[in-house]
């Protein structure tokens, strides 16, 4: 079925229609990954996104169960050049398409990829519809305004609080849209997790006695999260507090730094982080549209972005305070940094 993608600038790209035919409207952005679809559609960070891949072919491996970074699909919508419609791998449980029908999840097919990226590199994330049906502009100016993804965290975060059993440290995660392989990288080192909800008290979380707080990954803009930043102020010097992505972002703002909206993002599995400390780069998985800006009084810069000389990474001059930007779990991505897990679980000691 014919669809088209609008952005906010005016510019539209015709195309196809494939998985879950209705209109949606959200942030566009592009993830440079060539692999790795599944967990990107799956990645809470990217709720109120439509993503661009800007592989041409996508879909050539089909959908597994077992990869899937949350319980389902957090994208608002999807693009690609083109879909493969014959899947080969031995772990293929379904389509592309039948699993984006079956979750709502709108895809475009057909259009030209790279000039749409271009277009957001050149003038920065927009908005945009996909929608099937043409549109007056004052629909889709009243579309346009109407979103915002404010309330991101909120629809992603766990409702209640949950418990991994393990014979490690005991960790406190913080989630404001956590993906699995995070959880799993702490199973892996045999910790026992105790997950909490995004606005979780600071009583309530000391009151378990952990050895570690964690704060997640997530969508959306750390400056919309002030009770959550009061939060982990009260968190500060109580135990070690580690952060990864947005985690990082509320750390920074929480030690009285500031954060800023990226011109178009870090969003792929191939992009050079330079630790300062062990004097080596590493190629590192990244979603991000925020970063941090002005370091905090009392934090050090331990990791910075080759491409950008942005933050990466930042730790307290004397309490055991160490957050990343980039995603040490990988998934998609290479696994040069998963060493950093390790190097968390050093401050619980």
């Amino acid at each position: 079925m014919k669809a088209r993608l609008i952005l906010e600038n005016g510019v539209t790209f015709d195309g196809f229609a494939f998985g879950y035919l209705e209109e949606s409207v959200g942030e566009v952005v592009f993830n440079t990954g060539m692999t790795g679809y599944q967990e990107i559609l799956t990645d809470p960070s990217y709720y109120g996104q439509i993503v661009t891949m800007t592989y041409p072919l996508i879909g050539n491996y089909g959908v597994n169960l077992e990869d899937l970074e949350s319980r389902n699909p957090k994208v608002k919508g999807f693009i690609v050049r083109e879909k493969a419609d014959c899947p080969n791998n031995w772990r293929c449980e379904m389509k592309l398409e039948q699993y984006l029908k079956q979750n709502k999840i709108v895809g475009l097919e057909g259009i030209d990829t790279r000039a749409l990226t271009k277009i957001l590199r050149n003038n920065g994330t927009m908005k945009g519809i996909i929608t099937l049906k043409e549109l007056t502009k004052n629909e889709i100016e009243e579309k346009f305004n109407a979103f915002h993804n404010k309330e991101a965290v909120k629809n992603v975060t766990t409702k209640d609080v949950y418990r991994i059993e393990g014979n490690g440290k005991h960790v406190a995660v913080m989630d404001f849209g956590i993906k699995q392989n995070i959880i799993r990288s702490f199973k892996e080192r045999d910790c026992k997790l105790t997950v909490f909800p995004a606005y979780t008290k600071a009583d309530e979380i000391l009151k378990e006695n952990p050895d570690l707080i964690f704060l997640s990954n997530g969508p959306g803009d750390p400056e919309d999260l002030p009770e959550v930043v009061e939060t982990i102020k009260q968190l500060v010097g109580k135990k070690p507090i580690v952060g990864i992505c947005l985690g990082h972002q509320l750390l920074a703002l929480t030690l009285g730094g500031s954060t800023t909206k990226l011109k178009f993002g870090h969003r792929g599995c191939n992009h050079p982080v330079k630790d300062l400390e062990e004097n080596r780069v590493h190629i590192t998985s990244q979603n991000h549209g925020y970063v941090v800006k002005d370091l905090p009084q009392n934090m050090v810069v331990t990791h910075l972005s080759v491409n950008d000389n942005s933050i990466e990474g930042m730790k307290h001059k004397t309490l055991p305070i160490f957050s990343v930007q980039f995603h040490p779990e990988a998934c998609p991505g290479p696994k040069d940094s998963i060493g950093i897990f390790d190097r968390f679980l050093e401050l619980a000691e």
